[in-house]
C-alpha cells in the first residue's frame, strides 16, 4: 500500500510543480524581463520558442497528472466515493486548467505561430496578450489547487 501511493504521489507532485512553476516563472519573471530588455520585434519569436518548449512539458504533465490522480483515487482509495471533497475539487479545477491549456494551445498559440511565421508583429503581440491572460487564470487556479492539496486533508 505504501509503495502504491508513494510512486503516483511523487509523480503527481512533480508534474504539478513543473506545470505551475513554469507558469509562475513565465508570468512573474520572464514576461517583465523581456519587456524591459528586448525590442518589440524580438519578443514574439522568443515567446513562440519558449512556449513551444514549455507546452511540450505541459502536455506530458497533464498526462501524468491524470494517470497518477486516477491511479490514487481508484487504485488506492477505491473510488471517488472514498475521497474527501478536496479531492473532488482538485480534480474539477485540474480539468478546467487542462481545458484552458488546450484552448491556449489550439487557438492563440497556433495563431501566434502563424503570425511569427509571416512576421506580423501586431497580431503576434495580440496573441501573446491572449495567452498571458489565460495563463494568468491558470496560474491562479494552479496555486489554488496546490493550496487545496496541501490543506485539504485538514479541513
Amino acid at each position: 500500500m505504501v509503495l502504491s501511493m508513494a510512486v503516483p504521489l511523487v509523480l503527481h507532485i512533480l508534474a504539478a510543480v513543473i506545470w505551475v512553476g513554469g507558469m509562475f516563472f513565465a508570468y512573474m519573471a520572464l514576461r517583465p524581463a523581456m519587456g524591459a530588455t528586448l525590442d518589440p520585434e524580438s519578443r514574439p519569436r522568443l515567446w513562440l520558442h519558449t512556449l513551444d518548449r514549455f507546452f511540450r512539458w505541459v502536455w506530458g504533465c497533464m498526462a501524468v497528472l491524470l494517470i497518477t490522480g486516477l491511479w490514487m483515487v481508484f487504485g488506492v482509495y477505491g473510488g471517488m466515493g472514498s475521497t474527501g471533497a478536496y479531492v473532488h475539487t482538485m480534480l474539477a479545477l485540474g480539468l478546467v486548467m487542462m481545458a484552458l491549456f488546450a484552448h491556449v494551445y489550439f487557438a492563440p498559440f497556433r495563431r501566434l505561430r502563424q503570425a511569427v511565421t509571416v512576421r506580423h508583429n501586431a497580431d503576434a503581440a495580440f496573441q501573446i496578450g491572449q495567452i498571458r491572460r489565460i495563463v494568468g487564470i491558470n496560474l491562479i487556479l494552479g496555486l489554488l489547487v496546490i493550496s487545496i492539496a496541501a490543506a485539504g486533508p485538514y479541513f
